[in-house]
């Protein structure tokens, strides 16, 4: 758990940092550093569940084909 945290803390500065850097305003790269976890957060489960009904067609739909 603690390396979670760690990543993400990082993964938040970074955020910031790169876009503070491009555009030299720190509330925009403060917005940024929140709102780009958020979102790639819910992207992340709509990708999960596209690669898990690639793998196995089935499990998503429900049905079982004998």
């Amino acid at each position: 758990m603690a390396k979670t945290i760690s990543f993400g803390a990082m993964h938040i500065s970074v955020a910031f940092l790169v876009v503070w850097a491009m555009t030299g305003d720190w509330r925009i790269g403060g917005l940024t550093a929140l709102v780009e976890p958020c979102v790639n957060t819910v992207a992340y489960h709509f990708h999960e569940k596209v690669w898990k009904r690639r793998r196995d067609p089935e499990a998503v739909s429900g049905t079982v084909m004998a």
